[in-house]
């Protein structure tokens, strides 16, 4: 509110001085909030950079291990294993609370597959398709993983450029209209107190050259 919208009565003083206080508590607790966020942002984020690094570490090793069993066995019989997996991953999902912050949990059942209920039959294969299949359950296991806590580095950044908006816009912006209109009020009242200091005077000097 700009500082000549506000009327200049002792009564609205209060109020400003009220709003001022309440807003410099909230700016406060906001404040703390938001350094609180930046840190588990900052927890969050190593957890991303070591999960994207395992993704591609997974990744790679499963690439090499389907290849050498195509090269070992050929495409059509790793082909057929891959179809006679009977088990598939599961997940459920559940959420957790970071300072506020509804974030998800995600838990992942029957990734891996032993090696007997693979569906396939372990004569007709080699070693080196089991070692591919294991190599898979690996990296989904891993992509499971990242998903969840690139999920969560997300909805606590979002939420730090949040926090950051509004307790700017209290620290540039609302404190600083509201201390602007407490100074306005104040200057006000003290012309006004000043004013009336002079009347009063004008008329005791006119009564006394009447009397």
């Amino acid at each position: 509110m700009p500082a000549a919208d506000v009327k200049p009565t002792r009564s609205e003083l209060l109020e400003i001085k009220k709003k001022i206080k309440l807003t410099k508590s909230g700016y406060k607790i906001l404040k703390m909030k938001r350094d609180g966020l930046i840190l588990e942002f900052f927890k969050i984020l190593e957890q991303a950079k070591d999960i994207r690094d395992k993704v591609n570490h997974d990744y790679e090793e499963a690439m090499q291990r389907i290849a050498v069993s195509k090269a070992v066995d050929g495409a059509i019989t790793v082909q057929s294993a891959a179809f006679a997996l009977k088990t598939h991953p599961e997940l459920s999902l559940r959420s957790k609370n970071i300072m506020g912050i509804v974030v998800p949990e995600i838990e992942a059942n029957s990734i891996r597959t032993p090696m007997d209920q693979r569906g396939y039959g372990v004569i007709g294969t080699s070693v080196y398709i089991d070692e591919a299949a294991k190599a898979f359950e690996n990296l989904v296991q891993t992509i499971i993983e990242a998903a969840e806590i690139e999920t969560t580095m997300k909805k606590l950044l979002d939420e730090v450029e949040k926090t950051k908006r509004r307790v700017n816009a209290l620290e540039f912006k609302v404190i600083p209209e509201l201390q602007e209109s407490e100074a306005f009020i104040r200057l006000r009242l003290e012309e006004m107190e000043r004013e009336n200091t002079f009347r009063l005077k004008r008329v005791k000097q006119k009564a006394e050259a009447h009397g």
